[in-house]
């Protein structure tokens, strides 16, 4: 039924090789889990936003459980979702103290009134094939473009995650001076293992490469109290990530926190007024232009895209839809499709397999958080993975169209602003506006679908009038 159903034997997969990339995909991104509640309860930042920390966990898993399945079942692809990083930023920085400064005493739930409402709208463009269009509308250099600008962009993150790259005064980044930190011998020896694994074509290396990552990290954590007195106060040992994050675990199994703090607690009315109605549009944007832009880049990836068309493109948009409609009733910003769902297609993952086992696998973290704390708490472990991952996305540089200007040059502002921007949305729209511009002034304006037209016209509004007041 499994293998009739998933078309296993069509995708060129098996039950095995689908686990393993779920396996794969969830140990990549399992570090929402936690970052999640840190941030929109405050706690992250030293604030009290109002919301419980352990009912925001139980809600992260839901709705990431929920949406992932939709996906699997109804779209039947490998791509999971969760509660997105950037839009939960913006929740907290942005929509709550707007609804306070509106002089709602209930700002946390008024924003998650304004996620309610964003994903309604999100639900009825999905059903009425809007975004599907939008999806066909992109030409096959920019949906390139974003693979590659998201290959960039993971990859980026790893480096930095993993302490390799650091902010600078000067040149807002630099390669760090501390290459004799514990963190970055574990995140090395990851990502040698990993390559060499990926080379001699050994099937799970990213998996092979975390599981023994983290062994090394308690071997090393277990051996530094052992250490003589001056190497244990080294500067690169003492605040290393190993020693301020990283915790061997002692208890295996808790039970999951009581969703009842945020259930359905979301103020619609207040989300209405006129106050906050920018933010609506703003939580929209972000959502569509996430989801699509990691959609078609993983899809690229992945082989998915068909003469320019992704196939059951409006199921794949219904489950990030209803998955951010269900979030915010269940108490959660928005949620997406994730970019490491890369990470288990570059495992073999073809199927909706792949996202049933990252669903079960977010459930079972409701009662297993510890063992998931110790791994994806600690970002040496998995940020070989993401870097690994991003480099293989750059072979899609080859199918840009880089003897036409035309597509090349707004591709290339995408590839190039997704990292810089540090946003998959702020990225695209570069691209997006930019190319019928490019298209147009070059005279080749009728190549440009009428759809692009007018997208660029309303993310440059976007930009000039809405953007100023985040």
């Amino acid at each position: 039924m499994r293998k009739t159903f998933f078309q296993l034997k069509e995708n060129k997969t098996s039950i095995r090789t689908e686990v393993l990339a779920g396996l794969t995909t969830f140990l990549t991104m399992a570090y929402i889990i936690f970052v999640q509640p840190a941030v929109l309860s405050g706690k992250m930042f030293g604030i009290q936003t109002g919301m419980d920390f352990g009912a925001i966990t139980t809600a992260t898993c839901l709705s990431a459980a929920l949406a992932t399945v939709i996906m699997a079942l109804y779209a039947r692809y490998p791509i999971a979702q969760a509660p997105g990083m950037g839009e939960n930023f913006f929740f907290v920085f942005s929509v709550i103290p707007a609804a306070t400064a509106a002089g709602f005493a209930n700002a946390w739930q008024v924003a998650l009134g304004v996620v309610f409402i964003s994903g309604v709208l999100f639900l009825i463009l999905t059903l009425t094939k809007m975004q599907a269009y939008l999806i066909e509308a992109v030409s096959s250099s920019m949906k390139n473009g974003i693979a590659v600008g998201i290959g960039l962009f993971i990859a980026f993150i790893g480096m930095q995650n993993a302490g390799v790259i650091v902010k600078a005064s000067g040149t807002a980044v630099k390669l760090t001076s501390h290459f004799d930190s514990p963190d970055l011998a574990i995140f090395f020896f990851g990502l040698l293992l990993i390559s060499v694994l990926h080379v001699r074509k050994i099937p799970g290396s990213i998996l092979i490469g975390i599981a023994a990552s983290t062994l090394l990290a308690i071997a090393t954590k277990s051996l530094i109290p052992h250490l003589p007195g001056a190497l244990q106060e080294a500067e690169t040992v003492k605040d290393s990530l190993l020693m301020t994050r990283f915790e061997i675990i002692h208890q295996i199994v808790q039970p999951p926190p009581s969703l009842k703090p945020i259930f359905m607690k979301m103020d619609l009315a207040g989300a209405l007024s006129v106050s906050m109605i920018p933010f609506i549009i703003i939580f929209l944007f972000m959502d569509i232009f996430d989801t699509i832009g990691t959609l078609i880049g993983v899809s690229e990836q992945a082989g998915f895209v068909k003469n320019n068309k992704l196939p059951r493109a409006d199921r794949a948009l219904l489950a990030d839809a209803v998955g951010t409609v269900a979030g915010a009733g269940m108490g959660t910003s928005t949620v997406t499709s994730f970019v490491e769902s890369v990470t288990g297609i570059e495992q073999g993952g073809r199927t909706g397999l792949t996202g049933l086992t990252v669903a079960a696998l977010f459930l079972l973290a409701l009662f297993f958080s510890p063992v998931i704390a110790m791994v994806g708490s600690y970002a040496p472990i998995t940020a070989p993975a993401l870097v690994i991952v991003g480099a293989m996305m750059l072979q899609n540089v080859k199918k840009i169209q880089w003897d036409d200007y035309s597509e090349s040059i707004p591709a290339f502002l995408m590839m190039i602003g997704i990292p810089l921007s540090y946003s998959i949305a702020d990225g695209l729209i570069i691209g997006f506006v930019s190319y019928p511009l490019i298209k147009f002034f070059s005279g080749k304006g009728k190549e440009v679908k009428g759809l692009m037209y007018v997208i660029a016209l309303i993310l440059a509004a976007y930009f000039f009038f809405l953007r100023s007041k985040m």
